[in-house]
């Protein structure tokens, strides 16, 4: 054996002389731990998220037939129905208006006028609508129709509620005929309604048929106002009163009556 700093050495069996090699260090390496795999596994919805789930799943609303006032109940997520009385098509779609609009609508959706739009269309029926641009056309709303504009209105609007936001300066060259009105904002138009209300630092000038109207302290109100319908029934028609008969005349004997001229 010979020492292990030794350059050379020489061979006890032929005398040759060689370098003696260095051993090697064998490195074992650590063989690397097997990584385990998980499967991404979703965790259990909550019983809230479950019941969110379930109820956009099932939410629905009742529609009523434009032609024969048929009512039938319809899922949020369609488009469109028919009816199933008279198989009109109903349209349950909304429509968002940004330019010149003049077709006819007809649907259980939203009509929302958007400050660059103008509708002028002659017929548009809707569930609900909002007013950010020009109208021009007639309008009726089943449900709410919201006013967020600034400006002259010429068209005509029909509604089961309207609603005059903070904002709005609007003035309405046609009769404002509603089943209730709300106003926050500032309005120039007349109105027949059965409610009025005029919020605090709102205003109304225009004259007011309607069976009640409040005005919030701070609210104005300026025009004529009539508590009551807005036009009378036939039935209270102040009846036709008959001319007064003339009292007959005692004759005195021996006095001949005027005749009656030729």
């Amino acid at each position: 054996m010979e020492y292990a700093a030794a350059k050379s050495t020489m061979c006890r069996q032929c005398g040759g002389a060689f370098s003696p090699a260095v051993p090697k260090v064998e490195l074992r390496l650590r063989a690397p731990a097997p990584v385990e795999e998980h499967a991404s596994v979703a965790k259990e919805p909550s019983l809230l998220s479950k019941f969110d789930g379930l109820w956009s799943k099932q939410r629905s609303s009742v529609v009523e037939c434009f032609d024969c006032k048929a009512k039938t109940e319809v899922i949020s997520a369609a488009s469109s129905t028919n009816c199933p009385k008279c198989s009109a098509h109903l349209d349950l779609s909304d429509y968002k208006i940004n330019t010149i609009f003049s077709r006819a609508i007809r649907t259980h959706g939203e009509v929302h006028v958007t400050s660059k739009g103008d509708l002028s269309s002659s017929s548009v029926v809707c569930r609900s609508a909002l007013i950010e641009g020009k109208l021009r056309g007639n309008l009726h709303c089943i449900g709410t129709a919201t006013i967020n504009y600034s400006g002259k209105i010429p068209g005509r609007l029909t509604a089961e509620h309207v609603l005059v936001e903070r904002k709005s300066a609007v003035q309405f060259f046609r009769k404002v005929v509603v089943k209730s009105i709300e106003i926050r904002g500032h309005m120039v138009g007349e109105v027949v309604a059965e409610t009025v209300v005029i919020h605090r630092s709102a205003s109304l000038d225009g004259d007011v048929t309607a069976k009640s109207i409040s005005v919030e302290k701070g609210g104005v109100f300026s025009g004529q106002l009539v508590i009551g319908s807005s036009r009378l029934k036939q039935a209270e028609l102040l009846p036709e009163t008959k001319p007064a008969a003339a009292p007959n005349e005692e004759l005195l004997p021996g006095i001949v009556p005027p005749l009656p001229a030729t």
